[in-house]
Protein backbone atom coordinates (compact mmCIF):
# COMPACT_ATOMS: atom_id res chain seq x y z
CA UNK A 1 0.00 0.00 0.00
CA UNK A 2 1.21 3.53 -0.78
CA UNK A 3 2.22 5.93 1.98
CA UNK A 4 -0.58 7.19 4.24
CA UNK A 5 -1.09 10.39 6.24
CA UNK A 6 -3.41 10.71 9.25
CA UNK A 7 -5.14 13.95 10.27
CA UNK A 8 -6.42 14.28 13.85
CA UNK A 9 -8.91 17.12 14.32
CA UNK A 10 -9.28 17.76 18.06
CA UNK A 11 -12.34 20.00 18.11
CA UNK A 12 -14.63 21.36 20.79
CA UNK A 13 -17.63 19.23 19.78
CA UNK A 14 -16.01 16.28 17.98
CA UNK A 15 -12.68 14.52 17.52
CA UNK A 16 -12.18 13.14 14.02
CA UNK A 17 -9.39 10.90 12.77
CA UNK A 18 -9.06 10.85 8.96
CA UNK A 19 -6.70 8.53 7.04
CA UNK A 20 -5.65 9.40 3.49
CA UNK A 21 -3.27 8.19 0.79
CA UNK A 22 -2.20 9.39 -2.67
CA UNK A 23 -3.45 7.43 -5.68
CA UNK A 24 -1.51 6.80 -8.89
CA UNK A 25 -2.71 10.17 -10.32
CA UNK A 26 -1.35 12.13 -7.35
CA UNK A 27 -4.86 12.79 -5.97
CA UNK A 28 -5.58 12.27 -2.28
CA UNK A 29 -8.06 9.52 -1.39
CA UNK A 30 -9.63 9.21 2.05
CA UNK A 31 -9.42 5.58 3.17
CA UNK A 32 -11.03 5.72 6.58
CA UNK A 33 -12.52 7.98 9.20
CA UNK A 34 -13.36 7.71 12.89
CA UNK A 35 -15.42 10.27 14.77
CA UNK A 36 -16.35 10.62 18.41
CA UNK A 37 -17.77 13.22 20.76
CA UNK A 38 -15.14 15.54 22.22
CA UNK A 39 -15.44 15.49 26.01
CA UNK A 40 -12.39 17.36 27.28
CA UNK A 41 -12.00 20.38 24.94
CA UNK A 42 -13.36 23.90 25.43
CA UNK A 43 -13.04 26.68 22.86
CA UNK A 44 -10.39 24.76 20.96
CA UNK A 45 -8.20 24.15 24.04
CA UNK A 46 -7.79 20.99 26.13
CA UNK A 47 -9.56 21.40 29.47
CA UNK A 48 -9.45 17.77 30.63
CA UNK A 49 -6.51 15.56 29.62
CA UNK A 50 -8.03 12.15 30.52
CA UNK A 51 -11.35 12.74 28.75
CA UNK A 52 -9.57 14.06 25.65
CA UNK A 53 -7.27 10.99 25.60
CA UNK A 54 -10.32 8.68 25.78
CA UNK A 55 -12.01 10.54 22.90
CA UNK A 56 -8.83 10.44 20.77
CA UNK A 57 -8.44 6.68 21.40
CA UNK A 58 -12.08 6.05 20.42
CA UNK A 59 -11.82 8.07 17.18
CA UNK A 60 -8.49 6.48 16.18
CA UNK A 61 -9.80 2.98 16.98
CA UNK A 62 -12.86 3.54 14.80
CA UNK A 63 -10.67 4.74 11.90
CA UNK A 64 -8.31 1.80 12.47
CA UNK A 65 -11.18 -0.73 12.36
CA UNK A 66 -12.33 0.60 8.98
CA UNK A 67 -8.89 0.24 7.34
CA UNK A 68 -8.36 -2.95 5.41
CA UNK A 69 -5.04 -4.72 5.78
CA UNK A 70 -2.18 -4.60 8.26
CA UNK A 71 -1.98 -0.83 8.61
CA UNK A 72 -1.67 0.66 12.10
CA UNK A 73 -2.14 4.34 12.92
CA UNK A 74 0.92 5.62 14.80
CA UNK A 75 1.81 9.13 13.56
CA UNK A 76 -0.73 11.94 13.16
CA UNK A 77 -0.94 15.57 12.02
CA UNK A 78 -2.81 17.52 14.69
CA UNK A 79 -4.79 20.76 14.38
CA UNK A 80 -4.42 23.63 16.85
CA UNK A 81 -6.84 26.53 17.40
CA UNK A 82 -8.19 28.61 20.29
CA UNK A 83 -8.30 32.26 21.24
CA UNK A 84 -4.63 32.19 22.34
CA UNK A 85 -3.57 32.15 18.67
CA UNK A 86 -2.19 35.44 17.32
CA UNK A 87 -0.09 36.56 14.36
CA UNK A 88 2.66 39.09 13.58
CA UNK A 89 4.37 40.35 10.41
CA UNK A 90 8.17 40.22 10.31
CA UNK A 91 10.98 40.59 7.79
CA UNK A 92 13.87 38.12 7.81
CA UNK A 93 17.30 38.42 6.16
CA UNK A 94 19.71 35.63 5.21
CA UNK A 95 23.15 36.32 3.70
CA UNK A 96 24.32 33.45 1.54
CA UNK A 97 27.92 32.24 1.84
CA UNK A 98 28.12 30.26 -1.41
CA UNK A 99 27.15 32.95 -3.94
CA UNK A 100 28.37 31.04 -7.01
CA UNK A 101 25.52 28.54 -6.54
CA UNK A 102 21.90 29.41 -7.39
CA UNK A 103 19.34 29.82 -4.59
CA UNK A 104 18.04 26.40 -3.50
CA UNK A 105 15.36 25.03 -1.19
CA UNK A 106 17.99 24.64 1.54
CA UNK A 107 18.61 28.45 1.49
CA UNK A 108 14.88 29.10 1.97
CA UNK A 109 14.76 26.48 4.73
CA UNK A 110 17.68 28.22 6.48
CA UNK A 111 15.88 31.58 6.31
CA UNK A 112 12.63 30.08 7.67
CA UNK A 113 14.55 28.18 10.38
CA UNK A 114 16.09 31.48 11.44
CA UNK A 115 12.61 32.95 12.00
CA UNK A 116 11.78 30.27 14.55
CA UNK A 117 14.55 31.76 16.74
CA UNK A 118 12.65 35.05 17.20
CA UNK A 119 12.19 36.03 20.85
CA UNK A 120 8.52 35.70 21.84
CA UNK A 121 6.51 36.89 24.84
CA UNK A 122 6.96 34.63 27.91
CA UNK A 123 4.80 31.50 27.56
CA UNK A 124 4.38 31.88 23.77
CA UNK A 125 5.92 29.94 20.90
CA UNK A 126 5.95 30.12 17.11
CA UNK A 127 3.63 27.61 15.43
CA UNK A 128 4.04 28.59 11.75
CA UNK A 129 6.40 30.77 9.73
CA UNK A 130 4.70 31.58 6.42
CA UNK A 131 6.74 33.41 3.73
CA UNK A 132 4.69 36.03 1.86
CA UNK A 133 7.13 37.38 -0.70
CA UNK A 134 10.89 37.29 -1.20
CA UNK A 135 13.41 40.06 -1.87
CA UNK A 136 16.74 39.19 -3.54
CA UNK A 137 19.44 41.89 -3.42
CA UNK A 138 16.71 44.59 -3.00
CA UNK A 139 14.65 43.25 -5.93
CA UNK A 140 11.13 42.98 -4.53
CA UNK A 141 7.95 40.97 -5.23
CA UNK A 142 9.55 37.57 -5.92
CA UNK A 143 7.25 34.63 -5.17
CA UNK A 144 9.60 31.74 -5.90
CA UNK A 145 13.34 32.50 -5.61
CA UNK A 146 14.60 28.95 -6.30
CA UNK A 147 17.08 28.93 -9.19
CA UNK A 148 17.84 32.65 -9.01
CA UNK A 149 21.23 34.19 -8.19
CA UNK A 150 21.84 36.59 -5.33
CA UNK A 151 23.72 37.26 -2.12
CA UNK A 152 21.10 38.69 0.25
CA UNK A 153 17.85 36.74 0.52
CA UNK A 154 15.05 38.51 2.42
CA UNK A 155 11.40 37.66 2.98
CA UNK A 156 8.28 39.15 4.56
CA UNK A 157 6.80 36.58 6.94
CA UNK A 158 3.39 36.01 8.48
CA UNK A 159 4.26 34.41 11.82
CA UNK A 160 1.58 32.58 13.82
CA UNK A 161 2.13 32.21 17.55
CA UNK A 162 0.29 30.38 20.31
CA UNK A 163 0.56 29.53 23.97
CA UNK A 164 3.20 26.89 24.78
CA UNK A 165 0.93 25.26 27.42
CA UNK A 166 -1.94 24.82 24.93
CA UNK A 167 0.32 23.16 22.34
CA UNK A 168 1.94 20.96 25.01
CA UNK A 169 -1.45 19.80 26.31
CA UNK A 170 -2.48 18.72 22.80
CA UNK A 171 0.84 16.88 22.37
CA UNK A 172 0.46 15.24 25.79
CA UNK A 173 -3.04 13.97 24.93
CA UNK A 174 -1.88 12.53 21.60
CA UNK A 175 1.16 10.85 23.21
CA UNK A 176 -0.97 9.40 26.03
CA UNK A 177 -3.26 7.92 23.38
CA UNK A 178 -0.21 6.00 22.09
CA UNK A 179 0.42 8.21 19.05
CA UNK A 180 3.18 10.52 17.82
CA UNK A 181 2.72 14.07 16.48
CA UNK A 182 4.27 14.59 13.04
CA UNK A 183 3.25 18.25 12.84
CA UNK A 184 1.00 20.73 14.63
CA UNK A 185 -0.98 22.75 12.07
CA UNK A 186 -3.14 25.83 12.56
CA UNK A 187 -6.72 24.70 11.88
CA UNK A 188 -7.83 27.55 9.54
CA UNK A 189 -4.78 26.82 7.33
CA UNK A 190 -5.80 23.15 7.15
CA UNK A 191 -9.43 24.03 6.36
CA UNK A 192 -8.26 26.47 3.65
CA UNK A 193 -6.24 23.68 2.03
CA UNK A 194 -9.35 21.48 1.86
CA UNK A 195 -11.97 23.96 0.59
CA UNK A 196 -10.27 26.81 -1.32
CA UNK A 197 -9.15 26.69 -4.94
CA UNK A 198 -5.88 28.21 -6.18
CA UNK A 199 -7.88 30.76 -8.25
CA UNK A 200 -9.76 31.92 -5.13
CA UNK A 201 -6.55 32.32 -3.15
CA UNK A 202 -5.06 34.38 -5.98
CA UNK A 203 -8.16 36.54 -6.44
CA UNK A 204 -8.43 37.22 -2.70
CA UNK A 205 -10.71 35.25 -0.40
CA UNK A 206 -11.77 35.00 3.26
CA UNK A 207 -12.05 31.56 4.80
CA UNK A 208 -14.43 31.43 7.79
CA UNK A 209 -14.40 28.11 9.67
CA UNK A 210 -17.26 28.08 12.21
CA UNK A 211 -16.47 25.32 14.69
CA UNK A 212 -18.05 24.35 17.99
CA UNK A 213 -15.95 26.57 20.25
CA UNK A 214 -14.23 29.04 17.90
CA UNK A 215 -14.61 30.72 14.53
CA UNK A 216 -11.31 30.71 12.62
CA UNK A 217 -10.48 33.21 9.88
CA UNK A 218 -7.78 33.11 7.19
CA UNK A 219 -7.48 35.81 4.50
CA UNK A 220 -5.59 35.08 1.25
CA UNK A 221 -4.57 37.42 -1.57
CA UNK A 222 -2.20 36.71 -4.49
CA UNK A 223 -2.08 33.08 -3.29
CA UNK A 224 -0.41 34.29 -0.07
CA UNK A 225 -1.78 34.17 3.47
CA UNK A 226 -2.28 37.77 4.62
CA UNK A 227 -4.23 37.63 7.88
CA UNK A 228 -5.32 35.05 10.44
CA UNK A 229 -7.59 35.42 13.47
CA UNK A 230 -9.53 33.29 15.94
CA UNK A 231 -12.88 34.50 17.35
CA UNK A 232 -13.79 32.80 20.68
CA UNK A 233 -17.40 32.05 19.62
CA UNK A 234 -18.78 29.13 17.65
CA UNK A 235 -21.77 26.82 17.31
CA UNK A 236 -21.82 25.86 21.00
CA UNK A 237 -22.67 29.39 22.12
CA UNK A 238 -25.72 29.32 19.79
CA UNK A 239 -26.83 26.05 21.43
CA UNK A 240 -26.42 27.70 24.87
CA UNK A 241 -28.55 30.66 23.71
CA UNK A 242 -31.32 28.32 22.52
CA UNK A 243 -31.14 26.39 25.80
CA UNK A 244 -31.49 29.61 27.84
CA UNK A 245 -34.00 31.32 25.53
CA UNK A 246 -36.34 28.34 25.23
CA UNK A 247 -35.61 26.90 28.73
CA UNK A 248 -34.92 23.40 27.42
CA UNK A 249 -32.20 20.73 27.84
CA UNK A 250 -28.91 21.24 26.02
CA UNK A 251 -29.25 18.10 23.88
CA UNK A 252 -32.73 19.23 22.78
CA UNK A 253 -31.33 22.67 21.97
CA UNK A 254 -28.61 21.09 19.80
CA UNK A 255 -31.15 18.92 17.95
CA UNK A 256 -33.41 21.93 17.39
CA UNK A 257 -30.51 23.95 15.97
CA UNK A 258 -29.47 21.17 13.57
CA UNK A 259 -32.95 20.22 12.34
CA UNK A 260 -34.90 23.49 12.37
CA UNK A 261 -32.32 26.24 12.92
CA UNK A 262 -31.99 29.16 10.50
CA UNK A 263 -29.68 32.19 10.45
CA UNK A 264 -32.57 34.39 9.23
CA UNK A 265 -36.16 34.85 10.35
CA UNK A 266 -38.43 34.13 7.38
CA UNK A 267 -42.06 34.84 6.61
CA UNK A 268 -44.32 31.89 7.19
CA UNK A 269 -42.42 30.75 10.29
CA UNK A 270 -45.02 32.28 12.68
CA UNK A 271 -47.34 29.29 12.56
CA UNK A 272 -44.63 26.60 12.67
CA UNK A 273 -44.13 24.96 16.06
CA UNK A 274 -41.90 22.11 17.31
CA UNK A 275 -42.80 19.94 20.30
CA UNK A 276 -40.07 19.07 22.81
CA UNK A 277 -40.76 16.18 25.23
CA UNK A 278 -41.28 17.40 28.80
CA UNK A 279 -39.14 16.31 31.73
CA UNK A 280 -40.47 13.32 33.72
CA UNK A 281 -44.24 13.60 33.84
CA UNK A 282 -44.35 17.21 32.65
CA UNK A 283 -46.22 18.53 29.64
CA UNK A 284 -44.36 18.68 26.26
CA UNK A 285 -42.98 22.12 25.42
CA UNK A 286 -43.93 23.97 22.23
CA UNK A 287 -41.19 26.04 20.57
CA UNK A 288 -41.96 28.54 17.81
CA UNK A 289 -39.66 28.18 14.76
CA UNK A 290 -39.68 31.98 14.35
CA UNK A 291 -38.59 32.44 17.96
CA UNK A 292 -35.82 29.86 17.43
CA UNK A 293 -34.60 31.68 14.28
CA UNK A 294 -34.51 35.06 16.05
CA UNK A 295 -32.34 33.59 18.89
CA UNK A 296 -29.91 32.08 16.35
CA UNK A 297 -29.89 35.22 14.17
CA UNK A 298 -28.92 37.47 17.10
CA UNK A 299 -25.84 35.39 17.90
CA UNK A 300 -24.89 34.71 14.27
CA UNK A 301 -25.01 38.45 13.52
CA UNK A 302 -22.50 38.98 16.34
CA UNK A 303 -20.16 36.32 14.88
CA UNK A 304 -20.45 37.77 11.34
CA UNK A 305 -19.78 41.30 12.67
CA UNK A 306 -16.59 39.99 14.32
CA UNK A 307 -15.56 38.39 11.01
CA UNK A 308 -16.27 41.63 9.13
CA UNK A 309 -14.16 43.57 11.66
CA UNK A 310 -11.22 41.20 10.99
CA UNK A 311 -11.67 41.63 7.21
CA UNK A 312 -11.50 45.44 7.59
CA UNK A 313 -8.60 45.11 10.03
CA UNK A 314 -6.57 43.10 7.50
CA UNK A 315 -6.51 46.04 5.06
CA UNK A 316 -7.62 43.79 2.17
CA UNK A 317 -11.38 44.50 2.32
CA UNK A 318 -11.49 46.03 -1.20
CA UNK A 319 -9.26 43.38 -2.81
CA UNK A 320 -11.18 40.18 -2.06
CA UNK A 321 -12.74 39.21 -5.40
CA UNK A 322 -13.30 35.62 -4.22
CA UNK A 323 -15.56 36.83 -1.39
CA UNK A 324 -16.15 34.60 1.62
CA UNK A 325 -16.06 30.80 1.91
CA UNK A 326 -17.82 29.46 5.01
CA UNK A 327 -16.97 25.99 6.29
CA UNK A 328 -16.99 24.01 9.55
CA UNK A 329 -20.03 22.55 11.32
CA UNK A 330 -21.64 26.01 11.62
CA UNK A 331 -21.79 26.29 7.82
CA UNK A 332 -24.64 23.74 7.82
CA UNK A 333 -27.01 26.27 9.37
CA UNK A 334 -29.78 27.25 6.94
CA UNK A 335 -29.50 30.67 5.21
CA UNK A 336 -26.01 31.30 6.58
CA UNK A 337 -24.65 32.51 3.23
CA UNK A 338 -27.51 35.04 2.92
CA UNK A 339 -26.71 36.46 6.38
CA UNK A 340 -23.01 36.84 5.51
CA UNK A 341 -23.87 38.54 2.20
CA UNK A 342 -26.40 40.84 3.90
CA UNK A 343 -23.95 42.06 6.58
CA UNK A 344 -20.67 42.18 4.60
CA UNK A 345 -21.94 42.78 1.06
CA UNK A 346 -19.50 40.09 -0.16
CA UNK A 347 -20.24 36.98 -2.25
CA UNK A 348 -20.44 33.92 0.00
CA UNK A 349 -20.41 30.17 -0.65
CA UNK A 350 -20.20 27.03 1.50
CA UNK A 351 -16.86 25.18 1.34
CA UNK A 352 -17.06 21.38 1.10
CA UNK A 353 -13.96 19.29 1.93
CA UNK A 354 -14.37 16.78 -0.91
CA UNK A 355 -13.74 19.32 -3.72
CA UNK A 356 -10.01 18.52 -4.19
CA UNK A 357 -10.11 14.78 -3.43
CA UNK A 358 -9.92 11.72 -5.62
CA UNK A 359 -12.57 9.02 -5.28
CA UNK A 360 -12.76 8.20 -1.59
CA UNK A 361 -14.07 5.13 0.19
CA UNK A 362 -16.26 7.19 2.55
CA UNK A 363 -17.63 9.91 0.26
CA UNK A 364 -20.95 10.40 2.08
CA UNK A 365 -19.25 11.55 5.31
CA UNK A 366 -16.94 13.99 3.49
CA UNK A 367 -19.76 16.04 1.99
CA UNK A 368 -20.16 17.77 5.37
CA UNK A 369 -18.22 21.03 5.90
CA UNK A 370 -17.54 19.93 9.51
CA UNK A 371 -14.73 17.66 8.21
CA UNK A 372 -12.86 20.44 6.36
CA UNK A 373 -10.15 20.65 9.05
CA UNK A 374 -9.57 16.88 9.22
CA UNK A 375 -9.28 16.52 5.43
CA UNK A 376 -7.06 19.63 5.31
CA UNK A 377 -4.71 18.12 7.93
CA UNK A 378 -4.20 15.10 5.67
CA UNK A 379 -3.54 17.36 2.65
CA UNK A 380 -1.08 19.48 4.67
CA UNK A 381 0.70 16.29 5.77
CA UNK A 382 1.33 15.30 2.14
CA UNK A 383 2.47 18.86 1.35
CA UNK A 384 5.04 18.73 4.19
CA UNK A 385 6.31 15.33 2.99
CA UNK A 386 6.81 16.70 -0.54
CA UNK A 387 8.64 19.77 0.82
CA UNK A 388 11.00 17.61 2.92
CA UNK A 389 11.75 15.44 -0.10
CA UNK A 390 12.56 18.58 -2.15
CA UNK A 391 14.88 19.82 0.62
CA UNK A 392 16.71 16.50 0.78
CA UNK A 393 17.13 16.46 -3.01
CA UNK A 394 18.42 20.03 -2.90
CA UNK A 395 21.00 19.17 -0.21
CA UNK A 396 22.02 16.01 -2.13
CA UNK A 397 22.49 17.79 -5.46
CA UNK A 398 24.40 20.59 -3.69
CA UNK A 399 26.80 18.11 -2.07
CA UNK A 400 27.22 16.30 -5.40
CA UNK A 401 28.09 19.57 -7.12
CA UNK A 402 30.71 20.49 -4.53
CA UNK A 403 32.03 16.93 -4.59
CA UNK A 404 32.23 17.06 -8.38
CA UNK A 405 34.03 20.39 -8.45
CA UNK A 406 36.53 19.15 -5.83
CA UNK A 407 37.35 16.03 -7.89
CA UNK A 408 37.49 18.10 -11.07
CA UNK A 409 40.09 20.37 -9.47
CA UNK A 410 42.04 17.36 -8.22
CA UNK A 411 41.97 15.80 -11.69
CA UNK A 412 43.09 19.07 -13.26
CA UNK A 413 46.01 19.33 -10.81
CA UNK A 414 47.06 15.73 -11.55
CA UNK A 415 46.83 16.35 -15.29
CA UNK A 416 49.02 19.45 -15.17
CA UNK A 417 51.48 17.62 -12.89
CA UNK A 418 51.93 14.78 -15.42
CA UNK A 419 52.09 17.23 -18.35
CA UNK A 420 54.86 19.18 -16.63
CA UNK A 421 56.68 15.94 -15.84
CA UNK A 422 56.88 14.78 -19.46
Amino acid sequence: MSEIVVGLDIGTTKIACIVGRKNEHGKIEILSMGKTESLGVMRGMVSNIEKTVQSIKAAVQEAQDRIEGELTIGVVNVGIAGQHISSIQHRGIYTRTNTSEEISQSDIDALIEDMYKLVMEPGEEIIHVLPQEYIIDNEQGIKDPIGMSGVRLEANFHIITGRIAAAKNIQKCVNKAGLQVAETILEPLASAEAVLSKEEREAGVVLVDIGGGTTDIAIFHDDIIRHTAVIPFGGNIITEDIKEGCTIMKRHAEQLKIKFGSALTMEGQENEVVCIPGLRGREPKEISIRNLASIIKARMEEIVEHVYFEIKNSGYEKQLIGGIVVTGGGAELQNITQLFEYITGMDTRIGYPNEHLGTSLIDEALTSPMHATGVGLVMKGFETKARLERSQLSVKSHSNKTKGSFFDKLLEKGKSFFEEDY
